[in-house]
């Protein structure tokens, strides 16, 4: 048997055995809410009436959680979990039912095969008829499929019912968003600061020292017309002074398209995208299957998303070919920049570190995979309208 079918049969029997359980404690449950409900209207006996409900409760949790696959929070009201265990019972006697009526219709067809084996008429009577086996294998058939749609149908109550009660309150809600909100206001501020020390260091490193060597060959052509005449020394220095200044052009271009690309306000993600592909100095691939154009907030974080992952590959990967690849499913965008260099990239680092600060600033998710070896892949997931 391999691996995949050893997987599907034990997950199939693990999945049996929490709705055995589910069954067995069904009964128990209803005993309990049915003997505990007049002692909910007493606040001294519901104290006591809803710790035992929260025993119970965290039982069929646990239950659920390791049979079923299925996590789900304990941050929940005990009076959540009396009400809980009033709906439970009902999933767990569903269920119960379909074992009963799974094990008779198992003792049945062991019956009727043994009738047929035999010789004998499958029901009863004097003479085997020619339409028994048919009879037998379709119905068999058919009972089986719908004991397994039964129990897969229990174990989905099972699951629905748990992540409808086993969750936060709505205080609670408000309350984990009003954390995420302050962390996400602290992501944006350091995202920021972040973007500011950057363009900074890039007028530092690259402009500011192409303006200083403009201005000490201007300084030196000015020296050289004040001199004895060298009109072909002078001629050789303007020439660096102007290959000079478009040097600084280029690199006040370079940081100024890093800041904020004009193509993407004018023309677009897709157009932004295909400009930055062409100015790599890597062979880059960009896969693009956007119908709709996202906002301009999305817009501007997918970009230097991809912007800052080629960036890097280029820089530190040591890779011969980068694919760029921007999708949507459903109600979220996805970015993946993935590129065959040597891999070991940090999500700590300086440049991934401040783009997973940019897309949870977006309320985003960030991942990093990077084996010594490569590939290297950078996801970001973004929630659109």
């Amino acid at each position: 048997m391999s691996s995949t079918a050893e997987r599907i049969v034990s997950r199939a029997w693990r999945v049996c055995a929490g709705l055995v359980l589910g069954a067995l404690t069904s009964l128990p449950e209803l005993l309990f809410c049915v003997l505990t409900g007049p002692a909910l209207i007493a606040p001294l006996t519901r104290r006591w009436t809803f710790a035992g409900a929260r025993w119970l409760a965290e039982l069929e949790r646990s239950r659920i959680a390791r049979f079923l696959s299925s996590e789900n929070s304990g941050d929940y009201g005990n009076d959540r979990a009396w009400r809980y265990l009033a709906a439970r019972c009902v999933v767990g006697g569903l269920g119960a039912g379909v074992f009963v009526l799974t094990v008779l219709g198992a003792l049945t067809g062991v019956v009727m095969l043994g009738q047929l084996l035999s010789g004998e008429a499958v029901g009863g009577g004097d003479d085997p008829r020619w339409y028994d086996p048919i009879a037998v294998v379709l119905g068999g058939t058919l009972l089986s499929f719908l004991a397994v749609q039964g129990l897969l149908g229990v174990a989905a109550l099972d699951r629905a019912l748990a992540r409808h009660f086993f969750g936060p309150s709505d205080k609670e809600r408000l309350r984990r968003r009003v954390r995420e909100l302050t962390t996400t206001r602290a992501e944006v501020v350091e995202a920021v600061n972040t973007e500011r020390r950057r363009i900074e260091r890039d007028l530092h490193d690259g402009v500011q020292q192409s303006l200083v060597a403009l201005g000490m060959v201007l300084g030196r052509a000015r020296r050289a017309l004040g001199s004895a005449p060298a009109p072909a020394r002078v001629e050789e220095l303007v020439r660096q002074a102007h290959e000079q200044s478009q040097h600084a052009l280029n690199e006040l271009r370079e940081v100024t398209w890093r800041v904020y690309p004009i193509a993407l306000e004018t023309a677009g993600l897709e157009v932004a995208l295909e400009s930055l592909v062409e100015r790599s100095t890597v062979p880059t691939s960009l896969t693009y299957a956007l119908t709709e154009r996202p906002d301009a907030a999305t817009e501007t974080v997918v970009y230097f998303v991809v912007s800052e992952a080629v960036t890097n590959a280029v820089k530190h990967s040591d890779c011969t070919r980068i694919e760029i690849e921007v999708f949507r499913n459903e109600k979220v965008i996805t970015v993946r920049v993935t590129d065959d260099g040597v891999g070991g990239a940090t999500p700590t680092g300086a440049g991934l570190s401040g783009l997973a600060r940019r897309v949870a600033a977006a309320d985003g998710t960030f991942a990093v995979e990077s084996p010594v070896g490569g590939p290297t892949v950078v996801r970001a997931e973004l929630p659109c309208a």
